[in-house]
């Protein structure tokens, strides 16, 4: 069993700045790719970004020059560096990962921007 927990989210201001974390339950970040999703009120889930084993990195053309994905394989962290905020950004942010066929979820932490 795989646990992910997400942290970071806040209220900020449209033009602004967060950073979050998503930590894993155990050792897995040198074997597992990870992403980041998002999903809105009254909006689908949606695949934000994308980082793979070695670090190669991949994003949604929403996110894309300002959203940096990345990872602490020795700490299991996965973190995703948010700028130039836009109140479109407002969303529960969640972390994921494939392992042995599952598909694993944290709870999700809420980004609020205000504009």
């Amino acid at each position: 069993q795989v646990q992910l927990v997400e942290s970071g989210g806040d209220l900020v201001q449209a033009g602004g700045s967060l950073r979050l974390s998503c930590v894993a339950s155990r050792n897995i970040f040198g074997i597992v790719n990870m992403s980041w999703y998002r999903q809105a009120p009254g909006k689908r889930r949606e695949w934000v970004a994308f980082i793979t084993i070695g670090g190669d990195t991949t994003y949604a053309d929403s996110v894309k020059g300002r959203f940096t994905i990345s990872r602490d394989n020795a700490k299991n962290t996965l973190y995703l560096q948010m700028n130039s905020l836009k109140a479109e950004d407002t969303a529960v942010y969640y972390c994921n990962t494939r392992y042995r066929n599952s598909d694993y979820w944290g709870q999700g932490t809420q980004v609020t921007v205000s504009s």
